[in-house]
């Protein structure tokens, strides 16, 4: 395939849905990779090089939001999606989870095309995604298996400490307040349970640091958030 050929990862679940819109892209010059579900839609985004998701929310494995949770703790491609729910609350959640744009089904051919160019033209202006591991001291986080090893042992970790975890790490030295991470986890009807966070960085630091009473990689800032040293 051509460098020049861009791939977007097309998530679900509805077969007629997926070859109308597999073929309306096709016919455009892109590349077109399928999934039917959440979890073989995390692993295509983290193992493709992907340069645009579209996305239906209402799959058979999980929500389309949770998705877009885990894909926004570890890359910043573009999210397109395609969802029948059409009440305000939905594409406000939809949007507060880190999607680019929602397109209302049905729609026709030519406006997904206009809104994937759209998209793919801001992208342009970024660059490609990081790598699909993170690694910090003897702990290693695989974002496309979604796990993590502490010294070569796996970590159980729950999905809202996986996620957590990962959206510090993927802004190293940056200070995340609280805000920012409670929407990122979450989400926005959560921005003022400071509480949740303190609970859920106990936790996590009990499972990957070293001492957690004198952690080295998850640093409180007083008052603000939380840092992310590696």
């Amino acid at each position: 395939m051509s460098e020049a050929v861009q791939r977007v990862l097309v998530v679900e679940d509805e077969a007629d849905i997926r070859r109308f819109v597999r073929m309306s892209l096709a016919a455009e010059g892109f590349d077109v990779v399928e999934a039917d579900g959440v979890q073989r839609g995390l692993i295509e985004a983290g193992t493709r090089r992907v340069d645009l998701v579209v996305l239906d929310l209402g799959l058979p494995d999980g929500d389309g939001v949770d998705l877009l949770r885990d894909l926004r703790a570890w890359s910043d491609m573009p999210v397109l999606v395609l969802s029948a729910r059409t009440t305000e609350d939905d594409k406000i959640a939809a949007l507060d989870a880190g999607a680019d744009d929602y397109l209302v089904k049905p729609f026709g051919a030519r406006e997904l095309l206009a809104r994937v160019r759209a998209q793919l033209r801001r992208r342009s202006r970024t660059g490609a995604d990081g790598a699909a591991a993170i690694e910090f001291g003897d702990v290693r986080i695989d974002l496309v298996h979604r796990s993590v090893e502490k010294a070569g042992q796996p970590v159980h970790l729950t999905p809202i400490q996986y996620r957590l975890l990962v959206h510090l790490a993927s802004y190293p030295n940056c200070v995340r307040t609280h805000r920012q991470l409670l929407h990122a986890v979450w989400g926005a009807s959560h921005g003022e349970d400071t509480p949740y966070l303190r609970v859920y960085m106990g936790q996590l630091r009990k499972k990957v640091e070293t001492d957690p009473s004198q952690p080295q990689h998850l640093l409180t800032e007083a008052g603000v958030g939380y840092r992310f040293v590696p």
